[in-house]
């Protein structure tokens, strides 16, 4: 049984046009939490939503290159998230629309890595 462990909850909210360097902002997000061995990383798409421009953004079905609300959630260790907002830092300082990042406590109730598949066929060619 799992006990109970504090942690951060690093939460970045942002557009689905934000770009770093030509690449999604979301993704380099997600292959920087990876390099740097956090718990977890989620990516979540909006369907309406407004910042500061107050500027409602929304993604209806004939709408799918919109832009629209992403969200980032990534969950580990206090001092393991807080180096990670220095090192991601300077990819917001590059983007010219607003953004938002948040960062709270959270309590991992349960934690449970997942069996991992052999390679199959498929994966040697």
């Amino acid at each position: 049984m799992n006990v109970p462990v504090k942690a951060k909850l690093l939460r970045i909210y942002l557009s689905s046009t934000d770009k770093f360097k030509h690449l999604p902002l979301y993704e380099v997000i997600v292959f920087a939490s990876k390099r740097y061995n956090l718990k977890g990383c989620t990516v979540l798409r909006g369907i309406m939503g407004y910042g500061l421009s107050s500027k409602i953004s929304s993604l209806k079905f004939w709408e799918f290159t919109e832009k629209i609300p992403v969200v980032i959630e990534i969950v580990d260790e206090s001092d393991k998230i807080e180096a990670f907002i220095n090192t991601i830092q300077p990819y917001f300082e590059k983007i010219k629309y607003g953004c938002l990042i948040t960062l709270e406590e959270v309590t991992i109730v349960l934690q449970k890595e997942g069996l991992k598949k052999k390679n199959s066929k498929k994966d040697k060619q």
